[in-house]
């Protein structure tokens, strides 16, 4: 099964930002690397408890990437696995769903609802 849906994490700054722009260019790691780090489901937790741990205020978003298109590529990144990374500008109409970091009684991200 093909996925069709990653995680961008943000700061509250990053989340506000984004949404009075309507597109989000990327955190610095991100324009230092050339491109936005996004993570799957089963990337999310690890992927947070890797870069942001010990930060609060932190907000996970749902990227639909077939709204993406040829801007995502699959890229092999930590331990060998295949991450989606996007090369262009994150627009908001790509945005499915997206809430404030939580995690679940197993200390799992819990992933946003979409509406």
């Amino acid at each position: 099964m093909q996925i069709t849906i990653a995680y961008k994490v943000l700061t509250a700054e990053q989340w506000a930002s984004f949404q009075a722009a309507g597109t989000f260019t990327g955190a610095p790691i991100d324009l230092a690397d050339g491109y936005i780090h996004l993570s799957t489901a089963d990337q999310l937790t690890e992927t947070v408890d890797k870069h942001f741990a010990g930060q609060a205020g932190l907000w996970v978003a749902a990227v639909d990437l077939a709204a993406l298109g040829d801007a995502v590529r699959w890229e092999v990144a930590r331990g060998g696995a295949l991450f989606p990374h996007i090369y262009a500008t994150l627009p908001m109409d790509a945005i499915v769903a997206a809430a404030p970091l939580e995690r679940d009684d197993k200390n799992a991200i819990c992933l946003p609802d979409a509406a």
